[in-house]
């Protein structure tokens, strides 16, 4: 029997030079007029949109740039904070939900894409096994340390890059938290985000950290 095509839905995406993971945080400074009405509309509905990793173009348009392309796998993004400094411009920061799947795109008035995308099923929870526990402990070191920092500055509160609860026991969070962490290309970061195995990602990690020296 033939399978049904798979449930879409409509979904504005904002393109950037970076990935962003499930239960991942990310503050953005907004200022283009194709995004100002988007995420002005994204605060007052409380719906999303979608960070997806830019393969071609850049972040902001200019007068002869290379046309945008992007990842066909991104992921939602939830608004959590919302300020308005000034006039054309607004300040967010925002956290990744689910990731979802680009079925087809197309660029609408003022450079705004929009998507017909199939949400991805979020990871499987999956006990952080003996052999990468080290990856844990490493991560719960450096969120440690940047909590000191965080005190230490407090009168600037820059804000940690992570945010509770920590499930330092989860093969997917942990390896989602390195994802963001760790100096690797963009394009590395997007095939992790799309491995559907959060062990194969974490193990994946615990390679590049025992090849940075980080953690082993």
């Amino acid at each position: 029997m033939q399978q049904p095509p798979p449930t879409t839905t409509p979904l504005p995406l904002f393109p950037l030079g970076t990935v962003l993971f499930p239960g991942g945080f990310m503050p953005l400074r907004i200022f283009e007029v194709r995004y100002l009405d988007l995420i002005n509309k994204c605060y007052r509905s409380g719906e999303p949109f979608g960070v997806v990793s830019l393969t071609q173009g850049s972040e902001v348009l200019r007068a002869g740039a290379q046309t945008e392309r992007f990842a066909e796998v991104g992921t939602v993004a939830r608004i959590r904070s919302f300020d308005s400094p000034q006039a054309g411009l607004l300040q967010i920061e925002c956290v990744g939900a689910q990731r979802f799947r680009i079925h087809s795109s197309a660029q609408q008035q003022y450079g705004l894409w929009m998507a017909q995308a199939e949400t991805i099923e979020d990871d499987v929870a999956l006990a952080v096994p003996d052999d990468l526990r080290h990856a844990a402990v490493a991560l719960q070191r450096l969120v440690d340390t940047l909590a000191e920092r965080r005190s230490m500055q407090a009168m600037h509160d820059m804000g940690l890059p992570i945010y509770k609860p920590y499930r330092f026991d989860d093969c997917g969070w942990v390896a989602n938290r390195w994802c963001e962490f760790l100096p690797i290309q963009t394009q590395a970061k997007q095939r992790l985000l799309e491995l559907d195995s959060p062990l194969m990602r974490l193990e994946l990690v615990s390679d590049l950290l025992a090849h940075t020296g980080i953690a082993e």
